[in-house]
């Protein structure tokens, strides 16, 4: 069983960075592409960015410029750079793995992300 473990959540002011980290316990990043997902309260789930295993990127409208997504395959590690943030980027932020082929499908338990105004 694979387990993805996040870290960098936390209360930051407007206009604040933070970087988040999700690690896995295995070795799965070299065949799989890597996203990021949120969820405010009261909404539902939204996609925030993504990296392919080719690294190719693309991020949700709302924060292109802002955010950076980035892998470390070595590691099994992917990132997610956080500037400017806005009290709109308020939510739980998930990572996400899933295999090129659909063979797996991991979560990550979430870290909040707190931006006061």
């Amino acid at each position: 069983q694979v387990q993805l473990v996040e870290s960098g959540g936390g209360l930051v002011q407007a206009g604040g960075s933070l970087r988040l980290s999700c690690a896995a316990s295995k070795n799965i990043f070299s065949i799989s592409n890597l996203y990021w997902y949120r969820q405010a309260p009261g909404k539902q789930r939204e996609l925030v960015a993504i990296i392919t295993s080719g690294g190719t990127t693309n991020y949700a409208d709302a924060v292109k410029g802002r955010f950076t997504i980035s892998r470390d395959n070595a590691k099994n590690t992917v990132y997610l750079q956080m500037n400017s943030l806005k009290p709109e980027d308020t939510a739980v932020y998930y990572c996400n793995v899933r295999h090129l082929a659909g063979v797996f499908n991991h979560w990550g338990q979430g870290t909040q992300v707190t931006v006061s105004s």
